[in-house]
């Protein structure tokens, strides 16, 4: 890899599922999990893809790491195809060295039978060529980097908090020394003081390795913590791509001021949204696909709409192509953001841990 080479290089990656039993005419029906998605990763940088449920997200994380087969579009990894399944174990074992996952729920992913260093131990075995008192020594360090002792080693999954088992499955990750780390919502299901001390366990691991990070997240306090740049995805597609800081402070896109507006804080109201038709009705290679939830649609969102720039952001929108600097006023307001400004900043982990 040259340094001119993005470590990992996505271009128009689409993602279509059947539909068991829903036939449209004499065809199965399809779902469109993602849409022409494309972005570059630099070594060491870390990356944010956010959205609701059913965004498409973890359906890229999924493809990005091999589990899910593209449709179609290109994944390339330090200058090398990943589009296609490895054609053996031995580079299914290389690829696995280039690029690991973390899944939000750390005990579905652990085997309940095995102890934790067991575990470990066999992941360092799989992917090194150590012998048995280099590998105890490599599982010793696995479990120091985490922040667990030989104590939480010997014992099985269960026997750990949720907390404890998320440490593990990251350093069960780290065992295979990649360059990439995918985190598909790994700190979600954990109570805010535990999610605090897993995002200072994952910077410190990035200050002292150099590894990035692609954080798959509804969750904005852990963007901020996490990332230097942020995607927004939408029924499968991307609607803004922007610097985190910029993203949190400025939002360009309706649907992302809406994600803004939605987050709980003191003083928060929650309204309805308001709807102009229904989202499965509509054609996601066709117009925009917010706009049937979007309150300022026009005749015009049912066109493609314009990638506008702002800045070091850039956001799909026919709202801004006339005024690029924000979305109308009126919108605001009826996303519940502050009327003619940018919707409430996302609060920050240590504001979450004060309320």
């Amino acid at each position: 890899m040259t340094g001119a080479t993005p470590l990992l290089e996505v271009t128009d990656l689409r993602k279509t599922f059947r539909l068991g039993g829903q036939r449209t005419g004499s065809e199965r029906a399809e779902i469109l999990a993602a849409n022409d998605v494309g972005f570059t990763l630099a070594a060491g940088e870390s990356l944010a893809i956010v959205g609701e449920s059913g965004s498409g997200k973890t359906t890229v994380a999924r493809m990005l790491v091999g589990l899910e087969r593209p449709s179609s579009g290109t994944i390339r990894f330090a200058g090398s195809d990943r589009s296609e399944p490895p054609r053996n174990a031995r580079e299914a074992r290389l690829r696995a060295r280039e690029i690991q996952i973390v899944f939000q729920d750390p005990y579905t992913s652990l085997d309940p039978r095995q102890h934790v260093a067991d575990g470990l131990a066999r992941c360092v075995r799989l992917h090194s060529r150590l012998g048995p008192a280099e590998r105890r020594g490599r599982v010793a360090d696995l479990l120091d980097q985490v922040g667990l002792s030989d104590r939480e080693g010997r014992a099985l999954p269960r026997e750990l908090s949720g907390g404890q088992r998320q440490r593990v499955a990251i350093a069960r990750a780290l065992a295979a020394e990649p360059l990439l780390l995918v985190l598909d919502e790994a700190v979600s299901a954990l109570d805010v003081s535990i999610q605090a001390q897993v995002l200072n366990l994952l910077l410190d691991i990035r200050g002292d390795t150099g590894i990035g990070y692609i954080v798959i997240s509804h969750d904005l306090a852990v963007v901020r913590e996490l990332t230097e740049n942020a995607l927004v995805m939408y029924r499968g597609s991307i609607v803004e791509r922007s610097p985190t800081p910029t993203l949190l402070s400025h939002p360009l896109h309706p649907y992302t001021r809406l994600l803004m507006s939605s987050i709980p804080r003191p003083g928060w109201t929650p309204t309805r949204r308001p709807a102009t038709g229904d989202d499965d009705d509509e054609d996601q290679d066709q117009g925009c696909v917010f706009r049937s939830r979007c309150s300022q649609a026009h005749d015009r969102c049912l066109e493609t709409p314009p990638t506008v720039t702002v800045g070091r952001a850039t956001a799909r929108c026919w709202l801004l192509e006339t005024a690029p600097d924000r979305v109308p006023s009126d919108s605001q307001g009826e996303h519940g953001a502050t009327g003619g400004g940018s919707p409430p900043a996302a609060p920050s982990m240590t504001q979450r841990l004060s309320t």
